[in-house]
Protein backbone atom coordinates (compact mmCIF):
# COMPACT_ATOMS: atom_id res chain seq x y z
CA UNK A 1 0.00 0.00 0.00
CA UNK A 2 1.30 3.48 -1.18
CA UNK A 3 1.93 5.96 1.48
CA UNK A 4 3.95 7.72 4.28
CA UNK A 5 5.31 5.71 7.33
CA UNK A 6 6.60 7.12 10.52
CA UNK A 7 8.55 5.15 13.31
CA UNK A 8 9.27 6.32 17.25
CA UNK A 9 12.56 5.32 19.35
CA UNK A 10 10.72 6.07 22.37
CA UNK A 11 13.21 7.59 25.61
CA UNK A 12 12.16 9.07 28.50
CA UNK A 13 13.89 12.50 27.50
CA UNK A 14 13.67 12.40 23.63
CA UNK A 15 11.63 10.40 21.09
CA UNK A 16 13.36 9.74 17.88
CA UNK A 17 11.44 10.13 14.63
CA UNK A 18 11.71 9.20 10.96
CA UNK A 19 9.70 9.30 8.22
CA UNK A 20 9.70 7.13 4.64
CA UNK A 21 8.52 8.17 1.26
CA UNK A 22 5.29 7.44 0.20
CA UNK A 23 6.70 3.79 -1.79
CA UNK A 24 8.35 2.77 1.24
CA UNK A 25 11.67 2.98 0.08
CA UNK A 26 13.73 6.05 1.75
CA UNK A 27 13.61 5.97 5.53
CA UNK A 28 14.79 9.70 6.85
CA UNK A 29 15.29 11.33 10.57
CA UNK A 30 13.47 13.96 11.73
CA UNK A 31 14.79 16.26 14.58
CA UNK A 32 13.72 14.14 17.65
CA UNK A 33 10.79 15.08 20.18
CA UNK A 34 11.40 16.16 23.69
CA UNK A 35 9.40 13.95 25.86
CA UNK A 36 7.97 16.95 28.11
CA UNK A 37 4.60 16.45 29.45
CA UNK A 38 2.86 19.95 27.83
CA UNK A 39 4.52 19.67 24.34
CA UNK A 40 4.36 16.35 23.36
CA UNK A 41 0.68 16.29 22.11
CA UNK A 42 1.00 19.33 20.56
CA UNK A 43 3.90 18.16 18.68
CA UNK A 44 2.50 14.36 18.09
CA UNK A 45 -0.78 16.34 16.44
CA UNK A 46 1.66 18.34 14.29
CA UNK A 47 3.42 15.67 12.91
CA UNK A 48 0.36 13.43 12.13
CA UNK A 49 -1.01 16.32 10.44
CA UNK A 50 1.81 17.13 8.10
CA UNK A 51 2.75 13.34 7.31
CA UNK A 52 -0.58 11.36 7.32
CA UNK A 53 0.95 8.13 7.93
CA UNK A 54 -0.82 5.07 7.06
CA UNK A 55 0.92 2.79 9.81
CA UNK A 56 3.27 3.28 12.80
CA UNK A 57 6.08 1.30 13.65
CA UNK A 58 7.59 1.72 17.31
CA UNK A 59 10.91 0.10 18.40
CA UNK A 60 9.98 -2.31 21.11
CA UNK A 61 12.98 -2.35 23.54
CA UNK A 62 13.63 -6.26 24.31
CA UNK A 63 16.86 -7.31 26.19
CA UNK A 64 18.87 -9.47 24.50
CA UNK A 65 17.64 -12.64 25.94
CA UNK A 66 14.18 -11.69 24.27
CA UNK A 67 12.34 -10.93 27.52
CA UNK A 68 10.71 -7.89 27.76
CA UNK A 69 12.22 -5.08 30.36
CA UNK A 70 10.58 -2.41 32.46
CA UNK A 71 11.28 0.08 28.94
CA UNK A 72 8.29 -2.22 27.46
CA UNK A 73 5.83 -0.96 29.37
CA UNK A 74 6.34 2.80 28.80
CA UNK A 75 6.77 1.69 25.59
CA UNK A 76 3.27 0.81 24.91
CA UNK A 77 1.89 3.91 26.90
CA UNK A 78 3.33 5.65 24.64
CA UNK A 79 2.02 3.90 22.01
CA UNK A 80 -1.55 4.16 23.40
CA UNK A 81 -0.92 7.96 23.20
CA UNK A 82 -0.55 7.50 19.51
CA UNK A 83 -3.69 5.78 18.86
CA UNK A 84 -4.90 9.38 19.92
CA UNK A 85 -3.60 10.29 16.41
CA UNK A 86 -3.98 7.55 14.55
CA UNK A 87 -6.51 4.98 13.59
CA UNK A 88 -4.27 2.57 11.48
CA UNK A 89 -1.86 0.04 12.70
CA UNK A 90 0.95 0.43 15.16
CA UNK A 91 3.65 -2.32 14.64
CA UNK A 92 6.36 -2.92 17.36
CA UNK A 93 9.53 -3.53 15.80
CA UNK A 94 12.28 -5.01 17.81
CA UNK A 95 14.54 -2.42 18.64
CA UNK A 96 17.59 -4.49 20.37
CA UNK A 97 20.16 -3.11 17.47
CA UNK A 98 18.80 0.17 16.23
CA UNK A 99 20.98 2.26 18.34
CA UNK A 100 24.28 0.33 17.23
CA UNK A 101 23.35 0.33 13.61
CA UNK A 102 22.34 4.61 14.07
CA UNK A 103 26.26 4.59 15.38
CA UNK A 104 27.84 2.99 13.05
CA UNK A 105 25.58 4.83 10.40
CA UNK A 106 26.94 8.28 11.53
CA UNK A 107 30.47 6.96 11.94
CA UNK A 108 30.59 6.30 8.60
CA UNK A 109 29.43 9.13 7.27
CA UNK A 110 32.13 10.87 9.26
CA UNK A 111 29.92 12.54 12.10
CA UNK A 112 31.90 12.92 15.54
CA UNK A 113 30.19 11.86 18.66
CA UNK A 114 29.83 15.13 19.77
CA UNK A 115 27.57 15.57 17.05
CA UNK A 116 26.00 12.33 17.12
CA UNK A 117 24.58 13.18 20.32
CA UNK A 118 21.76 15.20 18.76
CA UNK A 119 21.29 12.81 15.79
CA UNK A 120 21.28 9.07 17.71
CA UNK A 121 17.95 9.07 18.60
CA UNK A 122 15.83 9.73 15.23
CA UNK A 123 18.77 7.88 13.44
CA UNK A 124 17.97 5.07 15.88
CA UNK A 125 14.27 5.65 14.24
CA UNK A 126 15.46 5.25 10.99
CA UNK A 127 16.33 1.72 11.90
CA UNK A 128 13.32 0.77 13.10
CA UNK A 129 11.64 2.42 10.50
CA UNK A 130 13.31 0.32 7.97
CA UNK A 131 13.57 -3.06 9.51
CA UNK A 132 9.83 -2.71 9.89
CA UNK A 133 9.74 -1.67 5.91
CA UNK A 134 11.52 -4.57 4.97
CA UNK A 135 10.11 -7.31 7.44
CA UNK A 136 6.46 -5.81 7.91
CA UNK A 137 5.34 -9.50 7.72
CA UNK A 138 7.59 -10.57 10.77
CA UNK A 139 7.28 -7.50 12.93
CA UNK A 140 5.73 -7.58 16.30
CA UNK A 141 2.20 -6.82 16.07
CA UNK A 142 0.84 -8.21 19.70
CA UNK A 143 4.20 -8.78 21.80
CA UNK A 144 3.56 -11.15 24.60
CA UNK A 145 4.90 -9.89 27.77
CA UNK A 146 4.67 -13.03 29.66
CA UNK A 147 7.76 -14.31 28.12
Amino acid sequence: MRGRRLAFDYGDTRIGVAVCDADGILATPLPYIENKVQTLSTVLASLFSEYEPIQIFVGLPITMSGASGEAVGKVRDFAKKLESYFDGEIIFVDERFSTVFAQRKLKDAGVSSKESKSLIDSMSAVAILEQGLLHRSTAITEYDETE
